[in-house]
């Protein structure tokens, strides 16, 4: 019995190795997160360096493959057997084994969080070309996510190849028609656009970031211009609530401002995943159904 059949005909062994795969690139997502950013503030200093015409300090590579992953507190090399995703980090009692720092509980749950995100577009959409699309939007939404959270930044390094991947698998109609997709591409980066030049307008400030506008251009490539209204919704509405409860909770000053790609991202996930249930339960409870 070959791999392939058995991942077509059991939709157990294929969910089960989808978690295995997402524990896996969970662990990925955590070096993508940490050193995309700093890869990035290299090459803005190295660029500003070459606009005034100095020279830039030597500094050590860095890429999402080089150095090898190290403890923060005292430089020991991770090694394979310290870096098997949850596994290591409970081994290890969440503690560095050279100096017995403290390891943050955040790279475990990210890379806990990535499966069962995995699992569930697995169960959701099977043993389908369309679950290839699936993962990778949700591993692209959930990197963008911390990163937006860490830094407020969502990188084009993510966001413009993940808009051309949407529109690439609807050139065969995977999640929508193309027409629908390339529609919703400009929908999307022009419905926030205008938002953010509207409120500009009015109050003299910036109320979003451009890469927010590319996040829903992408989305609305992947889904089609039909998701929008409800991935806005969506997201408006949880990122009101939770930036309501911070300034309540004091956990957040009004005027520090709150990155809105995670709700983006949060929306998105669930439009492609539950779009119909929730659009057919809305209508439902409307009474416009």
């Amino acid at each position: 019995m070959s791999l392939i059949y058995l991942l077509e005909t059991s939709s157990i062994f294929f969910i089960a190795s989808i978690f295995i795969l997402g524990l896996l690139v969970g662990s990925f997502l955590n070096v993508v997160i940490h050193r995309l950013p700093l890869m990035m503030q290299r090459e803005w200093a190295q660029q500003c360096h070459e606009l005034i015409g100095t020279t830039e300090p030597e500094t050590d590579e860095l890429t999402l493959s080089k150095p090898r992953s190290r403890c923060p507190h005292c430089g020991h090399a991770i090694t394979a057997l310290e870096n098997i995703p949850v596994l290591s980090y409970l081994a290890l009692k969440g503690r560095c084994k050279e100096c017995k720092a403290p390891i943050s509980k955040r790279y475990p749950l990210i890379e806990l969080f990535t499966a069962v995100i995995s699992a569930i577009v697995a169960w959701h959409f099977g043993f389908d070309i369309a679950v290839v699309g699936a993962l990778l939007l949700s591993w692209a939404l959930l990197a963008l996510t911390f990163i937006d959270v860490d830094h407020q930044l969502l990188p084009d390094s993510i966001t413009l190849p993940l808009l051309w991947l949407g529109l690439s698998f609807n050139l065969f109609a995977i999640y929508t028609d193309i027409s629908s997709a390339v529609i919703g591409a400009i929908a999307g980066y022009l419905a926030l656009w205008l938002v953010y030049h509207a409120f500009r307008l009015v109050t003299g400030k910036e109320g979003m970031g451009y890469g927010d506008f590319k996040l829903l251009a992408a989305l609305g490539g992947w889904m089609g211009w039909q998701a929008l209204p409800m991935i806005i919704l969506l997201s408006s509405l949880v990122g009101a609530l939770v930036g309501i409860s911070l300034i309540l909770l004091k956990q957040q000053h009004r005027d520090i401002p709150i990155p809105f790609g995670p709700y983006l991202a949060a929306a998105g996930w669930l439009a492609l995943v539950w779009g119909d249930s929730l659009t057919t339960g809305y209508l439902n409870w409307s009474g416009l159904s």
